[in-house]
């Protein structure tokens, strides 16, 4: 029944869809195909098409199924591959001895597609070109005067004894007409290459939109005879181009940013000059509750300008009444903008230096947005347009609104980050005493922590007198998080009892320490230690004896220059083995020497071997021999090449030679 219809018909049968009947008009379509093998097999062109799912889907549920217009690539039986459309129906249908199958019609719809096709793309043609082709013109090729033909008058309003010649430049946006005219100038001189230039038009209702004007020159026998071009609105695509670039430069700009200031002052240079001819963020300090009276207080953090610009009103304490029309709009949370006359600002809009600062400038317009970080209003983002420049309208506005909506997820992390950062470098800095004043021994000790993390971490040293010496300590816990500052904690509070025990001997109170963190199984880490007695000699001259648990060695610098690693102990990590011998050795201290205790953060770069960072850093030590210990660190922090990747701490104690008697102090104070 079916060999001569002209509708493509074919049967398969069993899970695997068996061909088992195919008429003519099916061959046609997709050449003779074997019988009685699975479709894979068979139709081994068609498996990604999703063709072979509905007859799964049919065969399954025995529903049938309609797929409208679906395109099929298949092979063709000519050869090579080929496209077409067809309406396809699958039924199921029960063949002979009860086995299941699926009856599938296709009808060739691929004529009535490709007809659909080709009208619509005539018609998108034509709407292109009557919706974006507004202006046609003609020019004169020896004076470049040019005759509007069709669409500039409707556009800016002007009439034709107005635009003829060059009079239609006086609708171009102020700003715009050197470049302009520069380029069309160019393109009359070399009459070589098409003229293509975007620039912006005033139109009817008095704003400006850009349009593109392409423009190529009419030959006759070698010789330009006029020019021809038009004038396209893209004022559609120069936005979406101006966003793109816009949050672009602005994502860069706060990418480097490490402080919170630092990326509101990233973002107003992005805003000038491209928006506005200044830009600036204030933090806003009262409550937001609408029943408090009390004056906005105001602080400029960050600011970017034409360079020309005399300086706005002062940085710190700018007032706003509370029933003004800034503070309103701030308080609602919401964007504001006002359009004036130039350099006629009203005088109830913002505070009085301002407005005066604002008719100095010519402004014109002011567009005022709140910047709300972690739901909370902290600043405002204040934009000026001058002079001959377009205002900022609503559309430059919502622009900067949605220019702070892209970059408040980083903001808001970045302003968590700082909360955090500040909230864990108090806690560090809580855990760290200050070493005691012993006259005749300055003692210095600095931490500093990571700016690339918000976590405290296990950095810590550790300064305190017993039984007439003096003990140093510094240590470094694995890990950067708050499990490691209890670890720290807990680790430099044995330390210091065991080293009050044992005064005398660095080695017993780590070796204890290693025992203890055997014990407890509360930390399952590693640390690295340095533990220094500064004491006196059986005859009566100061030395150090120190051990070194896997910690960097100390440095001792000479009053003259000379420094010297102190390398004849070292041993194990702490935590690695407890029944690992711990050792200490002896050096002298004379009179001036300095003692240097520090972490790794100090010196270590992953680029360059170890040994790099740890002359560089005698070089430093050595030149600054002779500076006060508070100098002395500091200059180590600010001079030396920091990775920023790790937290620094450092101690020094210095013997100073001017005061002999300061085993009396040290025994006054053990008491």
């Amino acid at each position: 029944m079916f060999d001569q219809v002209p509708v493509g018909v074919s049967v398969t049968r069993g899970p695997d869809h068996r061909l088992v009947y195919a008429n003519a008009a099916y061959e046609a379509f997709f050449g003779p195909r074997r019988r009685d093998r699975p479709f894979r097999e068979v139709f081994g062109d068609l498996v990604q098409t999703g063709y072979i799912l509905l007859l799964d889907r049919v065969m399954t549920s025995g529903e049938p199924a309609f797929l409208p217009d679906a395109p099929v690539t298949a092979d063709s039986p000519d050869g090579g591959r080929e496209e077409r459309y067809f309406n396809i129906s699958f039924s199921p249908v029960q063949l002979e001895g009860g086995e299941h199958g699926v009856l599938s019609v296709l009808l060739d719809v691929t004529g009535r597609i490709n007809a659909e096709r080709r009208e619509r793309a005539l018609q998108r043609y034509a709407s292109l070109v009557h919706s974006e082709t507004v202006v046609e013109w003609t020019a004169s090729p020896s004076d470049g005067a040019i005759r509007w033909t069709r669409g500039w008058e409707e556009i800016t309003g002007q009439r034709p004894e107005e635009y003829q010649g060059y009079g239609w430049l006086d609708a171009v946006a102020p700003d715009d007409r050197p470049a302009l005219v520069l380029a069309w100038s160019r393109a009359l001189d070399q009459a070589t290459t098409p003229l293509e230039h975007t620039f912006r038009v005033r139109v009817r209702d008095g704003s400006y939109r850009h349009f593109r004007v392409r423009a190529v020159p009419v030959r006759e026998n070698g010789s330009v005879v006029e020019w021809t071009g038009t004038c396209t609105d893209v004022e559609l695509q120069w936005r979406e181009q101006r966003r793109r670039t816009l949050f672009d430069r602005a994502s860069a700009a706060l990418a480097d940013a490490t402080r919170l200031e630092d990326m509101l002052t990233a973002l107003t240079h992005v805003v000038v000059p491209e928006l506005a001819d200044a830009c600036a963020v204030h933090r806003i300090s009262t409550s937001e509750s609408s029943s408090v009276r009390r004056p906005f207080l105001v602080e400029r953090i960050a600011l970017a300008q034409r360079e020309d610009f005399p300086e706005p009103p002062a940085r710190h304490g700018t007032r706003f009444a509370v029933d003004g029309a800034f503070v309103h709009a701030i308080r609602q949370h919401r964007p504001l903008h006002r359009v004036f006359p130039v350099g006629q600002p009203p005088a109830d809009f913002l505070s009085p230096e301002t407005v005066d600062w604002l008719v100095e400038i010519d402004a014109n317009s002011v567009a005022i947005l709140p910047l709300v970080i972690e739901g909370k209003l902290v600043a405002s983002l204040s934009a000026v347009a001058c002079g001959g420049r377009e205002p900022l309208g609503q559309d430059a506005t919502d622009l900067l609104s949605d220019l702070l909506d892209h970059l408040r997820p980083a903001v808001d992390a970045f302003a968590s980050f700082q909360r955090t950062q500040r909230v864990a470098l108090a806690l560090q800095r809580s855990l760290l005493r200050e070493p005691p004043q012993i006259p005749g021994m300055p003692m210095a000790g600095r931490y500093l922590p990571s700016p690339t993390s918000a976590d405290v971490g296990g950095d810590w040293y550790d300064a305190f007198v017993a039984d007439g010496t003096v003990a140093l300590a510094i240590g470094d816990v694995a890990g950067h998080d708050l499990s490691a500052t209890i670890a720290m904690s807990q680790l430099r509070n044995m330390l210091r009892a065991f080293a009050v025990d044992h005064p005398q001997d660095p080695a017993e109170a780590l070796r204890r320490l290693d025992n203890a963190m055997e014990r407890s199984g509360e930390y399952q880490g590693t640390a690295t230690c340095v533990l220094a007695r500064v004491s006196l000699d059986s005859d009566g001259n100061w030395q150090v004896r120190y051990s070194v648990a896997g910690h960097l060695p100390p440095l001792l610098i000479h009053p003259d220059g000379r420094t010297r690693f102190l390398e004849d102990s070292h041993d194990l990590l702490l935590g690695v083995d407890p029944q690992s011998p711990r050792t200490s050795a002896v050096e002298p201290l004379p009179p001036g020497a300095t003692l240097l205790l520090y972490t790794d953060g100090l010196i270590e770069h992953a680029d360059e071997p170890l040994d790099r960072g740890l002359d560089r850093l005698a070089r430093h030590c050595a030149a600054l021999a002779d500076s006060p210990l508070d100098e002395l660190c500091d200059r180590l922090l600010s001079d030396l090449p920091i990775a920023g990747n790790d937290d620094i701490t450092l101690i020094t104690l210095r013997l100073d030679s001017a005061t002999p008697d300061i085993a009396s102090v040290l025994r006054t104070l053990s008491e």
